[in-house]
């Protein structure tokens, strides 16, 4: 008779720890509050520790709040983090090694690090692919082929990705591509639980480009 109570209480205590394993292994999730509406993100970093590890740093620093989308192309991706409404460049934190080499691709909703050309420059700067940029995806190591670091996904608001790609843009700041209705991250912040996966929208037709600094 004290053999089930026994079994049960065994079974209790491993079904908490399973718990608490699975909500210490749940990917960090990030919320970006827009002027145009929210767009939550899952980040891997199981795939890219570095670079997750970098991008909640300047999420905990509040760096984003108050940055702009600077730099839209209808057909490729939306860019930002790293700019003011005044088109003032944020100072950064040292660049980051570039982990483009872990398997993830550039696919439609991938949330990636923009850079210069030199492969280990990425600080701030990121852009959500609104297309496959299969271009911008690892090849080789050398400073052509090495590509851009995918390191999370959009879960929620690609609706608000794609309403921010359709903006109209111009020339601001000796910039082009800045849309004429600043789109601004008002807030961005970490979330303790991780939202539903929407489904997927039709991309629009790809256009070639890469995204810079």
């Amino acid at each position: 008779m004290k053999f089930v109570p026994f079994c049960a209480s065994v079974l209790v205590g491993a079904a908490l720890v399973a718990t608490s394993f699975a909500a210490e292994n749940e990917n960090p999730v990030v919320t970006l509050k827009t002027s145009m509406g929210d767009i939550s993100l899952e980040l891997y970093p199981d795939k890219a520790p570095l670079t997750v590890e970098n991008f909640l740093k300047y999420i905990d620093d509040d760096f984003y709040k108050g940055t702009i989308f600077h730099r839209v192309i209808r057909g490729f991706m939306i860019q930002g983090g790293g700019f003011t409404s005044k088109m003032a460049k944020k100072g950064t934190r040292p660049p980051v090694k570039n982990e483009a080499a872990n398997g993830l691709k550039n696919e439609r909703g991938t949330i990636a690090m923009a850079r210069t050309m030199v492969p280990d420059s990425a600080t701030a700067q990121f852009f959500v692919n609104t297309v496959d940029n299969a271009n911008l995806n690892f090849k080789n190591p050398g400073p052509r082929g090495i590509g851009y670091c995918v390191f999370g996904r959009v879960t929620q608001g690609m609706d608000v990705v794609d309403k921010i790609e359709a903006v109209t843009t111009g020339v601001r700041g000796g910039m082009r591509d800045v849309p004429q209705a600043e789109v601004v991250i008002e807030d961005a912040i970490r979330m303790e639980t991780k939202p539903e996966v929407e489904a997927p929208v039709e991309p629009q037709p790809e256009a070639g480009a890469t995204p810079a600094l």
